[in-house]
């Protein structure tokens, strides 16, 4: 079998083994085709325009933010883990108020994180949940440090459910230089209303969502007044089934995907059909369709490829996904930094300190992968990485090589 095919197989298995409790609705081979042509067809009438290697399908335009995330220049910092919704959708539990982190790196102030972006050299910044509004100081300290001590273009947003929404949090938050509010208008019954206390406040106004088919409609009349309301980007998400929302999604008929994760095939069909749909009626608001794989291939990617540029030597070649490659005749071997708080891992003898003004970390450079080779793969290799892995590759070494190497093209077929 094809190591490719075989990959996927493997994806298939996995999932089915990690999930089987649950009885899921896994698509078959017999709705494949006429779903993939379903989804070709809204692709064309949305206009065939997509970024980031065909991942993220858009009409009219998309923010500043969602460009640097896809371009791995992106900081996410959770400002706490606790939320006051309780959305069926939601794929992790959000109970408990935690310090603010990201990556799992805890940042206890503000100017240790405004360090770290310094540092690293991220060009955006966004503060997430749990809902941040929960501790709405707490963003307006963290926001104000990156205001501070980092470079005045660093692009800021922040995500909100908008329950606790008021002019005069905004207003702070527009005087502390947000660039962006993105509000989650499904914990909340699609009303608008909160998101109209941030006009004329914060410049950029985004309804950032998942996609929910049973929605679908409801997002297609609301697109109208979603630009009256000074809404310029729809940011619509695959659903994907976690341990945690699985009963509930499970209450749903849903049919399932066995990528990396499980993702729901309706989800998408649903936000390309509202591109479709807001393509066809010429209504002015960027809507982009933030695919699973886009998700999976290059916020990880781009996490890694800029902590490896600031940690790598200066002779180290770093790939597109994010490695450091070393390469001889016997193997070609690719290894990843890792970031820890310092007083995290015990248990590394290879732990090395980055000892910066407000804060140490720990950081392990560790082997990710070790592909063993002869001399006759050397042209193989060569010519693979020449044509920047356009194809790929069938062979076992081959492919291994290719996965740590490139970000795969475009969104699987079904």
């Amino acid at each position: 079998m094809d190591a490719y095919y075989r990959y996927l197989n493997t994806l298939v298995n996995k999932n089915k083994q990690e999930f089987g409790k649950y009885n899921l609705n896994w698509i078959n081979a017999w709705q494949a085709d006429e779903l993939e042509a379903k989804r070709q067809t809204l692709l064309g009438e949305s206009g065939n325009q997509s970024l980031f290697k065909g991942t993220k399908p858009f009409i009219n335009h998309i923010s500043r933010g969602c460009q640097i995330c896809g371009a791995g220049a992106w900081s996410c910092l959770f400002i706490t883990g606790k939320c006051n919704a309780s959305c069926f959708y939601c794929p992790a539990p959000q109970h408990n108020d935690e310090p603010p982190e990201s990556q799992g790196i805890t940042f206890n102030t503000p100017e240790a994180y405004a360090e770290y972006i310094n540092h690293f050299g991220f060009k955006g910044v966004s503060f997430s949940g749990g809902e941040p509004l929960l501790f709405k100081d707490r963003v307006l300290q963290y926001l104000k440090a990156v205001r501070l001590y980092c470079a005045p273009d660093v692009y800021t947003w922040m995500y909100t459910n908008g329950i606790l929404a008021n002019t005069e949090i905004f207003e702070k938050l527009g005087h502390a230089g947000l660039n962006e509010i993105r509000f989650d208008i499904g914990a909340s019954g699609y009303q608008l209303k909160a998101l109209k206390k941030a006009k004329g406040f914060i410049p950029n106004i985004t309804i950032e969502i998942p996609s929910i088919p049973e929605e679908k409609e409801r997002l297609k009349h609301l697109l109208p007044e979603m630009v009256k309301a000074g809404v310029t980007n729809l940011n619509l998400h695959q659903i994907r089934l976690t341990h945690h929302n699985a009963d509930k999604l499970l209450r749903r008929n849903y049919t399932y995907i066995p990528a990396e994760r499980p993702i729901v095939l309706e989800s998408e069909l649903a936000a390309l059909e509202i591109m479709s749909f807001a393509k066809k009626q010429q209504i002015p608001i960027g809507i982009n369709y933030c695919s699973f794989f886009f998700k999976y291939r290059f916020q990880k990617a781009g996490y890694r490829k800029i902590i490896a540029n600031k940690l790598k030597r200066s002779d180290d070649f770093i790939t597109e996904k994010g490695f450091v490659r070393n390469r001889n005749e016997a193997a070609v071997n690719y290894e990843g930094f890792t970031l820890y708080d310092e007083e995290q891992p015990k248990d590394f003898n290879s732990i090395e300190i980055l000892e910066l003004k407000h804060k140490k970390y720990g950081v392990l450079k560790s082997l990710a992968k070790k592909v063993k080779t002869d001399a006759h793969d050397q042209i193989a290799i060569t010519d693979l990485l020449n044509n920047s892995g356009s194809n790929v590759r069938g062979r076992e070494e081959l492919f291994d090589i290719w996965q740590h190497e490139f970000i795969e093209s475009g969104l699987r077929a079904y």
